[in-house]
């Protein structure tokens, strides 16, 4: 294909890889965690490599060769959507193909884009396929697609899926496994599970609109966003915090806590809470505090932290950790804001690690009934001005992606599923505990986070 320029960005070639096997699986039934997820946007995630020892053809032919053997593991990748006509949905593991796409940006270097006390360089969001658009569009496009970006020290290797049909645990067993074939693993290590023999698969059918369903949020408004560092050290303080309050629990007669600490065994029936909040918890709640300030809102309104958990490990009998596809479900948290914002961080912190730790296999399976009685679209976006959503997790395995000539450099997303309120979680490249918070805001409420001390302080 003739070359093409966008803004910084230069397209060299694009192509269509194709498995170098045929699928043995012919088609996936999508769940009830996948089917919200047709009006969300593909999932963009890749990482920023050091700059490899082979020229630009030969690394183009490797990563090609080595993504036809990673889609052997992986066919769902390779196929497209179809609808039945009695509306159940699929993936038709037909061998189709991904979208693999060669470009260049030989005027970007690594120490201008990664500049930690700035916004997130432009340039990140032009490294991946399929801007904007819907999973619903799986009919007809592909599944997946991979663009290379070579940049002037460094290459990015940006991985473009369709969410209805992975969730995070999914697309980071895919590139890991990517990485593996192309280091040249012969023998993966990480095989995915294509077993649909759990509650998620339902005979339930989504409606969905003629033509198929739009987003639910513009993603037109203004927004900022920045990478906050967070040190295991800095972490620790916070879930200090977050387990040694500050101001003392009221109890009732009947020896119940009345606002909002760890309930115990016998007060209403409740779950029996022992175990401590969580670093991540904790820093959650710090967030929700801060952004929520940073936000002026009135103090009689309602705000909203909303946690995506994987519940693979939550129905009993549990399903294998690299189950294929979609097995989330949102945690949504509320407090009005007065009551978020006048007491200490241990209340949020409490009231998100409560919703947390009692996401038991009664509450998943009570949440696929709720949808089978009103099949619906996952409402993305901040509808009332108030809602923090929290996406991905720093457990995942974004590290672990050495294609054979060194460890990312750095973790980004592209422009999808991005709105006020949007936060991604990703580990520290340091490990050890360390996390990444990839924060979207208004202008104004990003500028206000910016002069609040008390997220600012652990941030580095």
């Amino acid at each position: 294909m003739p070359a093409s320029s966008s803004s910084s960005v230069t397209t060299v070639s694009k192509c269509t890889v194709y498995p170098d096997q045929k699928s043995t699986i012919k088609t996936l039934k999508l769940s009830v965690s996948d089917l919200p997820m047709l009006s969300c946007q593909y999932i963009q995630k890749g990482v920023l490599l050091p700059k490899p020892p082979l020229q630009a053809e030969p690394l183009v032919s490797l990563l090609k060769l080595s993504l036809s053997r990673t889609l052997n593991h992986f066919p769902a990748l390779a196929g497209r959507l179809t609808t039945h006509q009695n509306g159940h949905v699929y993936v038709l593991c037909n061998d189709t193909g991904v979208e693999f796409t060669h470009s260049k940006a030989p005027q970007l270097f690594t120490e201008q884009i990664l500049s930690g006390a700035d916004d997130v360089h432009y340039c990140f969001k032009q490294f991946f396929a399929f801007d904007n658009t819907l999973s619903y569009a799986g009919h007809h496009k592909p599944i997946a697609a991979v663009q290379v970006t070579e940049l002037g020290d460094a290459v990015f290797i940006g991985c473009t899926v369709n969410h209805a049909v992975v969730d995070g645990t999914s697309f980071w067993n895919f590139f890991n496994t990517f990485a593996e074939v192309c280091k040249g693993v012969k023998t993966i290590s990480k095989s995915p599970d294509f077993r649909r023999n759990c509650v998620f698969n339902s005979p339930a059918v989504l409606p969905v609109p003629a033509g198929g369903p739009a987003a639910t949020f513009s993603g037109d408004e203004p927004s900022r966003e920045r990478i906050l560092h967070f040190s295991r050290e800095a972490i620790l303080k916070m879930k200090f915090r977050a387990n040694n309050p500050v101001q003392k629990p009221e109890i009732s007669d009947s020896g119940c806590n009345t606002n909002g600490w760890k309930t115990v065994s016998g007060c209403n029936g409740k779950l029996k809470v022992t175990s401590e909040i969580s670093s991540f918890q904790s820093l959650s709640a710090q967030l929700w505090r801060s952004v929520t300030r940073a936000r002026k809102l009135e103090g009689t309104k309602t705000t909203t932290f909303r946690m995506a958990v994987n519940c693979r490990h939550r129905l009993e009998p549990k399903l294998e950790p690299l189950y294929f596809g979609n097995l989330i479900q949102s945690i949504p948290t509320v407090a009005g804001v007065d009551e978020l914002l006048s007491r200490d961080l241990s209340w949020g912190a409490d009231l998100l690690h409560e919703n947390v730790v009692t996401h038991d296999d009664v509450v998943v399976r009570r949440g696929v009934k709720d949808w089978e009685s009103n099949p619906r679209l996952f409402p993305l976006g901040n509808f009332d001005g108030a809602m923090i959503t929290m996406g991905s997790s720093p457990r995942f395995p974004m590290y672990d992606n050495d294609f054979g000539w060194g460890r990312p450099l750095a973790v980004r997303s592209g422009r999808a599923n991005k709105f006020d309120g949007k936060i991604s979680a990703f580990p520290g490249r340091e490990g050890n505990g360390s996390v990444d918070l990839e924060v979207v805001l208004a202008p104004q409420t990003m500028a206000g986070l910016e002069m609040d001390m008390e997220i600012m302080q652990y941030v580095s």
